[in-house]
């Protein structure tokens, strides 16, 4: 069996139904990627790429701590903080983790409110979702001041492996560089978005086109792959 599709000039195109549909689909990139637009495969790109240095960092962490013969600090007790007399492991790190991730959300919505065209909400969650980011920055900030204070260097640290702290500054740091870039980029698309470029075409980075609210998806996409990111480092780095 064969189904019909109606393509965006009106023209129709048959191809098998089902798996077969899945397979001729998947196996040609001009059926597969022809309505994509080129800003948001390019996202795609990038992101591809990004994933690669993020793994590469990540395996080289799993690496130097399997093969190091030194013992390796307890993220339990390096990254806990005294809270009202109290002993408490992780509990900036888990805050962290909550800001981020409540931050997709707000980012989810923004893209919803932005093709639905309702300028003043849109605006209203991507600066929310910068706040978010921002936060998470700062509170990112104090954890590498704390640590900084205590004597860790990317040379050396005082609870054992010297690798330790290159893997925290390195990994970390990279990371908190994207969520820095992606707080600069929502606010500045929030900005275009409240003050209607997008409806009027005004001229600019971002708004030659009318009514192309697609870039708050394509922000979207970057803030949720900072997102997912900040899991697996979270998972590998502050829990092993």
């Amino acid at each position: 069996m064969a189904e019909t599709a109606l393509t965006n000039t009106g023209t129709s195109i048959t191809r098998p139904a089902g798996w077969r549909g899945i397979a001729a689909d998947w196996s040609s990139d001009q059926r597969a990627f022809k309505n994509v637009s080129w800003g948001k495969a390019m996202m795609w790109i990038f992101l591809l790429s990004d994933t690669f240095i993020f793994s590469c960092f990540l395996l080289s962490y799993m690496t130097a701590r399997m093969s190091t013969t030194v013992p390796w600090p307890n993220p339990s007790e390096v990254f806990a903080l005294n809270i009202a007399g109290r002993h408490i492991p992780l509990i900036l790190i888990a805050i962290m983790t909550f800001i981020l991730i409540s931050s997709s959300g707000t980012m989810a919505m923004a893209v919803n409110f932005g093709y639905r065209r309702d300028r003043v909400r849109t605006a209203a969650l991507m600066l929310a979702t910068a706040a978010f980011g921002a936060t998470f920055v700062g509170m990112q900030a104090f954890e590498w001041t704390k640590l900084i204070m205590e004597g860790v260097r990317p040379w050396s640290n005082p609870w054992g492996a010297p690798q330790f702290g290159a893997c925290f500054f390195m990994i970390t740091g990279f990371h908190g560089t994207h969520v820095t870039i992606g707080v600069i980029f929502l606010i500045a698309i929030a900005r275009k978005v409240l003050r209607g470029d997008f409806d009027r075409e005004r001229r600019g980075f971002f708004t030659s086109r009318k009514g192309y609210y697609e870039i708050v998806e394509i922000t979207g996409l970057y803030w949720h792959f900072v997102d997912l990111v900040w899991v697996f480092i979270f998972a590998f780095f502050y829990l092993w």
